[in-house]
């Protein structure tokens, strides 16, 4: 009996890692990637499913965000962010708006480009 209940919490744990992998956004790995966990978890049932809850997954913190309407959730949310996500984000930014100015050149360099009847 108690063999079989080790069997089924073993094997629900492997499920609920399994799909906890799976369902993450690629930014909340820490060490490995997205395959060499699933690789992991299936092939050591009940230790790479204690391995991804304890170490492979970023702890994330619950976060106060005030009342409705409220703007201190938002200033702590935005003091809780490490400068490598603003970084990070600064870069998106920069190449959301290269990619702007290079359409703009190509839609305008099209445009010298045609015939006008």
């Amino acid at each position: 009996m108690i063999q079989l209940l080790l069997t089924v919490g073993s094997l629900a744990l492997m499920i609920f890692a399994l799909v906890d992998v799976i369902t993450s956004d690629s930014w909340k790995f820490r060490y490995l990637d997205k395959v060499s966990w699933v690789f992991i978890v299936i092939l050591l049932p009940l230790i790479g499913s204690i391995l991804w809850l304890i170490v492979g997954k970023q702890p994330t913190e619950s976060q106060d965000r005030g009342t409705f309407g409220d703007p201190r959730g938002y200033e702590s949310a935005v003091s809780q962010q490490s400068p490598q996500d603003d970084a990070a984000s600064v870069e998106r930014e920069i190449e959301f708006h290269e990619r702007e100015a290079r359409i703009r050149r190509l839609e305008a360099e099209l445009k010298s480009k045609r015939i006008t009847p």
